[in-house]
């Protein structure tokens, strides 16, 4: 597991973004806009006789640079398939740069709204869009960014909570034994369902990375792209069986689609649950987590926490 590390963007300041916008030879002017990020740190950056950027800075010790640049060609291939990804620019021909102790990437702002996931019409165009995806995630594999299993959205978030001073003393062997009894429960469904194909993904496909214009939709942030089952970029889209259905008849006009998929929803939907309490206590040392998550630092959500487990094992059961 990465280990956790205090104020990892302490020395981020706003001179260091100018400056490093800067170096690739673009002239900002000034105006810079933190977007929504707790991963990573993004800004806007406003840029002199031009449109504005997008300065990505990774957050160090997450990804290897070979990951990094699997993230970038993954989105540049997207470009070429003339699938709607907004890809890293390159400057002096690289798109993963270095400035002041950090790695960044700049990419041309796409704005957006956010998918209406109530309109069917709109449901079905991000089948196709995915399924688009998809096909060209099919094509080879990633080397270097992991797989969506269990050792990255169980085990090690599961690490992080028993290790953290969040989780309250008197909560811990009830932490421990609901966590293992939805391990167990996630070992089952996936045993049940048989091999599934995988392919990359974008791996992170909720409403949020996805911007909505009047020329239709755009991917953003292939940050956690990931190999896994297809279903994983369909899941988080669909918010009961009547959205998933016009979700995969948008995508199975251009892509087959294996059903059984369709059984591990519960499963991932539960692993990433699991994971994003671990992901907060991994993180509590950076200063944005505290004032994002308050609640964390409370035992009752930690009880409401294990219930949770507890109820998402009783559902794959």
């Amino acid at each position: 597991m990465i280990e956790a590390e205090a104020a990892p963007y302490a020395t981020l300041t706003p001179d260091l973004v100018l400056d490093a916008v800067n170096a690739c030879g673009l002239w900002p002017d000034g105006r810079l806009l933190a977007l929504n990020s707790y991963e990573n740190r993004v800004w806007q950056v406003g840029i002199e006789d031009a449109a504005p950027v997008i300065a990505k800075f990774y957050r160090p010790g997450r990804w290897s640079d070979a990951a990094i640049l699997e993230e970038h060609a993954f989105a540049q291939e997207l470009v070429a398939d003339e699938v709607p990804m907004v890809a890293p620019l390159e400057s002096g021909g690289r798109t993963l740069l270095h400035h002041g102790g950090f790695r960044y990437a700049l990419a041309p702002r796409r704005g957006g709204r956010a998918p209406t996931l109530e309109s069917r019409e709109q449901l079905e165009w991000l089948g196709r869009l995915l399924a688009r995806l998809h096909a060209v995630g099919a094509r080879r594999a990633f080397a270097h960014r992991g797989t969506l299993d269990r050792a990255t959205l169980i085990a090690q978030p599961m690490q992080a909570v028993l290790a953290s001073s969040l989780l309250p003393v008197h909560l811990q062997a009830a932490y421990r034994s609901a966590a293992q009894r939805l391990d167990a429960a996630v070992v089952a469904r996936f045993d049940a369902t048989g091999p599934v194909r995988t392919l990359r993904l974008h791996g992170d496909c909720h409403p949020g990375n996805i911007l909505w214009t009047d020329a239709g939709p755009h991917f953003v942030d292939l940050d956690d792209a990931r190999t896994g089952p297809a279903v994983q970029d369909l899941w988080m889209l669909a918010s009961d069986d009547a959205a998933m259905r016009a979700l995969l008849d948008g995508y199975t006009q251009l892509r087959d689609f294996d059903h059984a998929e369709l059984a591990l929803v519960p499963a991932l939907r539960a692993m990433r649950q699991l994971h994003y309490a671990g992901w907060i206590a991994l993180r509590w040392h950076d200063p944005a987590f505290p004032a994002a998550f308050p609640f964390a630092a409370e035992a009752r959500w930690w009880d409401e926490h294990i219930a949770d487990l507890h109820e998402l094992a009783d559902t794959l059961a």
